[in-house]
């Protein structure tokens, strides 16, 4: 019955900046680590954040460090992936996803440590 449900993605001119909603529901969602990745045409799904369930812990790929932002609110059961400065390789369809168990102590980096995923929405940077 987990269900995560992507918003927000759209065309955007290079530099430009979106904001990515999750709408989490389901199960208990202040007890999970949240994450974010991203999947490029005919290319692999990859880690671009993640964020503790417990507090303001956060963790971000190289690629995206210093331009992206991940937050959440545990009333509304909401992540978000704030994009600033994007670039035309952030191309991709963005997914939120959750950890497989609740209360983890290790934040996560691959696709394999996160067991639940949205739908995803496509952002598409033009140059």
């Amino acid at each position: 019955q987990v269900q995560l449900v992507e918003s927000g993605g759209g065309l955007v001119q290079a530099g430009g900046s979106l904001r990515l909603s999750c709408a989490a529901s389901g199960f208990t969602f202040s007890i999970y680590t949240m994450g974010w990745f991203r999947q490029a045409p005919v290319k692999e799904r990859v880690f671009v954040a993640a964020i503790r369930w417990r507090g303001g812990t956060t963790d971000y790929a190289d690629s995206v460090k210093g331009r992206f932002t991940i937050s959440r609110d545990n009333a509304k059961n909401t992540v978000y992936l704030q994009m600033n400065s994007l670039k035309p390789e952030d191309t991709a369809v963005y997914y939120c996803a959750r950890r497989p168990t609740p209360f983890t102590q290790t934040m996560g980096r691959t696709s394999g440590d996160f067991g639940s995923w949205g739908q995803g929405t496509q952002v598409t940077v033009s140059s």
